[in-house]
């Protein structure tokens, strides 16, 4: 669990995740154009390439290679464990 929220800690990260669920099944070049167009951000393919490693390590991305392309696929799967650890319930308190 510890990895999951290493990779949520990065503002670059939570992006690639945001693009990835608004619309899953992205190749590298599309994910460094989102955020370029989209965010201003203006890294390199290697520096988002290591942000996606860190995503995957984390299960928050898998990825599926067709062919020469690879797509990458967000994976909320993690993210469900973290609310079945710290359920929340209705307070009354407030």
């Amino acid at each position: 669990m510890a990895d999951v929220y290493h990779a949520l800690d990065d503002e670059t990260r939570r992006l690639v995740l945001d693009e990835l669920a608004a619309s899953d099944g992205k190749t590298l070049f599309e994910i460094c154009s989102l955020l370029t167009t989209r965010h201003g951000l203006g890294l390199t393919r290697q520096a988002i390439s290591q942000h996606l490693g860190v995503l995957e390590a984390a299960g928050l991305v898998v990825t599926e290679r067709r062919g020469r392309s690879k797509f990458h696929y967000f994976n909320p799967g993690p993210l469900a464990e973290i609310t079945r650890r710290w359920p929340v319930d209705e307070r009354t308190d407030r």
